[in-house]
């Protein structure tokens, strides 16, 4: 996957990204069948899927982090709101 594609992913939501990291993993599989069966002639193309499924993955997870922090951040601005109404 080149860099601007890479770039492209972080636009997608996370939902999205899920959808593409399931259809990354069936073609991994097929890929791997084809191997093990004698029918792949391009073997380096597993090791492009697979980072290409790596890559996705990453994207997810820095994603859910991001929002993880944001929501924790958000709770944390109300609750010192709150304290400084209270006061």
């Amino acid at each position: 996957m080149r860099h601007d594609e890479l770039v492209k992913l972080r636009d997608f939501t996370v939902t999205e990204l899920t959808q593409k990291a399931k259809e990354t993993k069936e073609q991994l599989f097929n890929l791997r069948f084809q191997l093990r069966t004698g029918h792949l002639s391009d073997f380096s193309r597993v090791k492009a899927v697979k980072r290409e499924y790596a890559q996705i993955q990453t994207v997810i997870s820095e994603k859910r982090l991001a929002s993880e922090r944001r929501l924790a951040s958000e709770t944390r601005l109300a609750a010192e709101a709150k304290q400084h109404g209270a006061a």
